[in-house]
């Protein structure tokens, strides 16, 4: 908050001239407050001079004053005196008691009334004087202190002895959070409300801190002209306060905090006394941004030795950079590999250094990495994107280095872009092996009749063995494809508005085809692949995964259908076509059922899998809709698989089941729980119902073929 706004520091006046407080508009006149800590002087003798003697008859009272009755006198001397209030009785008792007239009275009780007007008004005066003393005492005080926390908690001390109150305690506002929260008390003993957040608005503080006005409670609890919440109540309930006055501490026109004072009793706050602590309140106000600013100037001159001390270091950094920088280049000329690089960044950054694919790196991290264009910190680590042309190719990661300079960070991405450079001489290298591999694919694609054992020399030559069980997968993005049905040459590829889009595409199919000993193409406006099925023999975990691999690589989503299993296509090049059509009927399903981005096999279909897939697995989607429930029947002997055809069959009515199937209900009941157990709770959805009741009649059609067969 700056200090360069005006701060007007009240003055505290007359008990008649104090601010206006809601809800407080009849309080009586300020009676003496006990200052704690700040002596009140003495009682000064009153410098009044008895007004000259008019003639009077006993039975009138005079008109201008008392001076030659030794009773009357009697008053002025007690406010020479100083004396308590109830010693201005006396001599209105002792002239009843001389049997003095009915005027006589009359006019000492309006003598003493004077004279009661005249002595509070002379309390009220050295009260302010008092007052006055404690608040030059108070700004004397907080001048002279330095730190933040120590002068916090001057003013609550202060605040607690200027107004004689059991507690005092301050609040200061959070803009971040909207909030206002307990700083500092004093007095307080209990722990939930040394630790409360009051919100704007909320509570008698919360109140104060919104709306800048100064605000007091006789009787907190009973007190409706705020909002109750359970959290602050329930922390000025253990406190055990009941009377509070809160002030704002006010910084220009803005509110940065609350001063209150509080007891555990009803007490009645004064004009006076609110006034005293508004005036204390802005003192504090200043002295807090004063203490700010010096704690920002520490921090400013902390800062700037900090910087000295890096411009010291910086010629050894810069040594360090021309160092790596020549060692890095040396590297690009003989040849070096990227090993090579994160060895040497290794020994100049003095940790341990990795390069990793964009599947292995720390992902949000690479993210920010590729969209900054500079090395991040993950934690302990940095990661540097390795990446050429909106690709990613990888990362290099230095581990265990949490703090880097700016020269390192920037010696860590220069030696990324040099690995990205490596990997596409490298990747520039492979892309004949990947030409020829496409070439393989085509050939197998295309022309059915090919000699197996030249199909299976040429595979052996890329490091393929055909041999071995293997699936397709149709990979493409969201772009539009190009005519159907035939292969695209590199060269209609990129000339397509989309087509380096699908150079990206096939670049990544092929590496990772060929990390996976396997075979990939460019076709029908996407990839195709052709990878060993994989040791789980699932399709569909492998089409999973290699959406994952693409979509990581291209950052962007990339749909990947599967085949079942061919089992050797060299063998059969047939085959690899009919699995092929599998493969894109499962991908093109796929999106229009809104999932692109994913991977699936004919499997993850359910009963539309039967429809997507050439082997129509009817007994696997029997066995994977219905296996549970088939399964507990043939072990318990039980009849779950007849009592669910008669529960679709009537309407899924339990009450028409029971009669169908001459049973109680509660038999269906229970059946009917246990199928949920097998099935899950979501059997009964629409989606899984017609899954269920179509794998219901393809098990019973299987069944009665069996018994006419009699297999």
């Amino acid at each position: 908050m700056s200090s360069d706004q005006p701060m007007p520091e009240p003055e505290p006046g007359p008990a008649d001239a104090s601010p206006p407080v809601p809800g407080r508009a009849d309080v009586p006149p300020p009676a003496p407050a006990a200052v704690d800590a700040v002596p009140l002087p003495a009682p000064r003798p009153v410098d009044a001079r008895p007004p000259a003697p008019v003639p009077h008859d006993r039975d009138r009272a005079p008109a201008d004053g008392l001076a030659h009755d030794p009773a009357e006198t009697a008053f002025l001397r007690l406010l020479a005196a100083g004396a308590a209030a109830e010693d201005y009785e006396r001599p209105v008792l002792r002239a009843r008691a001389d049997g003095a007239s009915a005027g006589r009275l009359a006019a000492l009780e309006r003598a003493k009334l004077l004279a009661l007007r005249v002595r509070a008004e002379l309390e009220g005066r050295r009260r302010r004087e008092a007052e006055l003393s404690a608040l030059y005492a108070t700004a004397h005080d907080l001048a002279g202190l330095r730190d933040l926390d120590a002068v916090l908690r001057a003013i609550v001390r202060r605040a607690r002895s200027l107004l004689g109150t059991e507690v005092a305690y301050l609040t200061l506002n959070d803009p971040a959070a909207g909030d206002t929260y307990m700083r500092v008390t004093d007095g307080s003993v209990s722990a939930r409300f040394q630790q409360l957040r009051l919100g704007m608005g909320e509570g008698l503080g919360g109140l104060v801190a919104q709306t800048a006005r100064p605000y007091v409670t006789d009787n907190y609890f009973h007190d409706e002209r705020f909002r109750h919440t359970r959290t602050i109540d329930s922390g000025v309930h253990d406190e055990g306060l009941v009377a509070i006055l809160g002030v704002p501490l006010m910084l220009g026109s803005g509110v940065i905090g609350v001063l209150f004072a509080a007891d555990r009793r009803e007490r009645v706050f004064e004009h006076g006394e609110i006034a005293l602590l508004a005036a204390h309140a802005a003192h504090a106000a200043v002295a807090i941004d004063t203490a700010r600013l010096l704690a920002e100037t520490r921090k400013t001159l902390t800062e700037l030795e900090a910087a000295n001390e890096i411009i010291r270091d910086r010629s050894s950094v810069i040594e360090r950079a021309s160092d790596i920088h020549d060692r890095l280049t040396e590297l690009v000329l003989r040849g070096g590999g990227v090993a090579d690089v994160a060895q040497a960044l290794a020994e100049v950054l003095h940790g341990d250094v990795e390069f990793t694919d964009p599947g292995r790196a720390p992902a949000a991290a690479l993210d920010r990495s590729r969209a900054d264009g500079h090395a991040v910190r993950e934690g302990a680590d940095w990661v540097a994107a390795v990446g050429a042309g909106g690709e990613v190719l990888g990362a290099l990661v230095l581990r265990g280095h949490p703090a880097l300079d700016p020269v390192d960070q920037r010696t860590l991405e220069r030696a990324a872009m040099v690995t990205s450079l490596l990997l596409l001489a490298r990747r520039t290298a492979g892309e004949a092996e990947q030409r020829v591999r496409g070439e393989l694919l085509d050939d197998l694609l295309n022309a059915a009749d090919r000699d197996p054992r030249l199909l299976g020399e040429r595979a052996a030559r890329v490091g393929a063995d055909l041999d071995a069980p293997h699936i397709v997968l149709a990979a493409r993005t969201d772009e539009a494809p190009p005519a159907h049905g035939a292969p695209e040459a590199d060269g209609e590829a990129a000339s397509h508005p989309d087509g380096a889009d699908r150079r990206r595409l096939w670049s990544a199919a092929s590496h990772l085809a060929a990390t996976r000993r396997g075979l990939a193409a460019v076709r029908d406006g996407g990839a195709v692949l052709l990878l060993p099925l994989g040791p789980d023999g699932d399709p569909a975990h492998t089409a999973r995964e290699i959406a994952a691999r693409l979509g990581a690589a291209l950052h962007q989503p990339v749909t990947v259908g599967a085949s079942a299993p061919v089992p050797a296509p060299a063998v059969r090049p047939a085959a690899v076509v009919d699995a092929y059509a599998e493969a894109r009927r499962c991908r093109e399903a796929l999106r229009v059922l809104g999932r692109a981005g994913q991977g699936a096999a004919a499997a993850d279909f359910g009963f539309l899998g039967l429809l997507l897939a050439d082997t129509r697995d009817v007994d696997g989607f029997v066995h994977r809709t219905l296996g549970p429930v088939a399964d507990y029947d043939a072990r318990r002997g039980t009849e779950l698989l007849r009592t669910l055809g008669a529960y679709f069959a009537c309407g899924m009515s339990p009450a028409r089941t029971k009669d169908s199937l001459h049973v109680h209900v509660n038999t269906v009941a229970q059946r009917l729980e246990r199928v949920s157990r097998l099935l899950g709770p979501d059997w009964q959805t629409p989606a899984r119902a017609l899954e269920i009741q179509l794998a219901l009649r393809l098990h019973q059609l299987s069944s009665a073929v069996a018994r006419d067969t009699g297999r």
